[in-house]
C-alpha cells in the first residue's frame, strides 16, 4: 500500500438523536455498542462523493496522480444507482482519464477486503500499475430510523488506499475470501432488486430498509469467523501474538471486544474508530486504517491483519506487511 485517506461526513450525529427515534437512551447505545457518535452525509451527498474524496486523499499521500492509475474498484452495497457502477462515476470526478477500469464490489461490510484481494489480483500481472481501492457506504439512506437494531450503529463514510510496486516483502502477504450463503438471511435489504422491484406494497412495508439479525451475526463471528482467523493467519505461516495492528470490521464494539479476547489479541494491538464513527460498512476497515496510518502508529515492516465480515455472509481476510514511503 502506497497510501491511504478516508472521508467522514462533517455532520455528527450524537447517540441522543438516534436514541430519540429508536425508543432507547443514549447511555443504552454506548453500553451496548460502545459507540458515541456517527456521521451522516448531506442530502446532496451520494456515496461517490465520500469515494471521490478519500480517493484523493489516499493518492495525494501516495504521491500518484489520478491519470495514473490503470484500476479503479469500490467496495459498496449503497451504490449511487443501480447502474452504472458507482466507480465510473468516481473515475471520471477523479480525472483518472480515458481507459482506466473501473467496478464495483458488494461484499456488504466484508467488501473492502475483497476488492483489495481482487484489485492485487488483477496488478499482479503488470508492471509499474496503480489501482486505488475505495470501501464506500452512506447507510443513512437505507435505515429505519426506528429499527433500534440497525438505526444505532451505522454511520457514513468512505476510506481508500492506493496499491502498486513497492518494496520486496512488503504488501500483502495472504488473502482469503469465503461465502456463507446458506446464512443470507441473517443481513439483507429485501427489496428493490429483480426478486422483489419496488412497489406500492414494498415501499408501505418497509422492505426497502436494511435489516440485520443481530443475534444471528454475533453468532456467526463467534462459530466462524473467530476460528477462521485463527487458521488463516496459522496458514500463513505466523501467529497470533505476530500481529502487530488487528485491523477489524468496526461493526459493534463489545462485538469486537469479544473477538479480540476470543483471539487473544491485546487490546493495545486492536484499531478501533467506531465510537467515534459507528459502523461504516465497506468503508470500516480503510477508514481505520488510514487513520492508525496518519497517526503514525504503523511502522514499516509492521504485521497488519484485516479481518472483514458481513452480509452474504461472506468473510474477507488480508495479512500486510507495511510499507511506510
Amino acid at each position: 500500500m502506497l497510501g491511504t485517506g478516508s472521508c467522514l461526513p462533517s455532520h455528527v450525529v450524537g447517540n441522543e438523536e438516534v436514541g430519540a427515534a429508536a425508543g432507547v437512551s443514549a447511555e443504552w447505545i454506548h453500553r451496548k455498542t460502545g459507540i458515541g457518535a456517527r456521521r451522516r452525509a448531506k442530502a446532496d451527498e451520494a456515496t461517490s462523493d465520500l469515494a471521490v474524496a478519500a480517493g484523493r486523499a489516499a493518492l495525494e499521500a501516495a504521491g500518484i496522480a489520478p491519470a495514473q492509475l490503470s484500476l479503479i474498484v469500490v467496495a459498496t452495497s449503497t451504490p449511487d444507482q443501480p447502474q452504472p457502477p458507482t466507480a465510473c462515476v468516481v473515475a471520471d470526478l477523479l480525472g483518472a482519464g480515458h481507459g482506466v477500469a473501473a467496478f464495483d464490489v458488494n461484499a456488504v461490510c466484508s467488501g473492502f477486503v475483497f476488492a483489495l484481494i481482487a484489485a492485487e489480483r488483477v496488478l499482479a500481472g503488470s508492471d509499474g500499475s496503480y489501482a486505488l481501492v475505495i470501501g464506500a457506504d452512506v447507510y443513512s439512506r437505507i435505515l429505519d430510523p426506528a429499527d433500534r437494531r440497525t438505526a444505532i450503529l451505522f454511520g457514513d463514510g468512505a476510506g481508500a488506499v492506493v496499491l502498486g510496486p513497492g518494496r520486496s516483502g512488503r504488501g500483502l502477504l495472504a488473502g482469503r475470501l469465503a461465502g456463507f450463503g446458506a446464512e443470507r438471511d441473517l443481513i439483507e435489504v429485501p427489496a428493490g432488486g429483480s426478486r422483489l422491484p419496488a412497489s406500492e406494497r414494498t415501499l408501505a412495508e418497509g422492505l426497502h430498509f436494511f435489516a440485520m439479525n443481530g443475534r444471528g451475526v454475533r453468532e456467526f463471528v463467534d462459530a466462524t469467523v473467530t476460528p477462521a482467523i485463527d487458521t488463516f493467519v496459522s496458514d500463513a505461516g505466523f501467529g497470533m501474538e505476530d500481529v502487530d495492528h488487528f485491523v477489524p470490521h468496526q461493526a459493534n464494539g463489545r462485538m469486537l471486544e469479544d473477538l479480540s479476547a476470543r483471539l487473544g489479541v491485546p487490546a493495545e494491538r486492536m484499531c478501533v474508530t467506531y465510537e467515534d464513527f459507528g459502523n461504516t460498512g465497506a468503508a470500516s476497515i480503510p477508514v481505520t486504517l488510514d487513520h492508525a496510518a496518519r497517526s503514525g502508529r504503523l511502522a514499516d515492516g509492521d504485521l497488519v491483519l484485516l479481518a472483514g465480515f458481513g452480509g452474504g455472509m461472506a468473510m474477507g481476510l488480508s495479512l500486510l506487511r507495511w510499507q511506510c514511503l
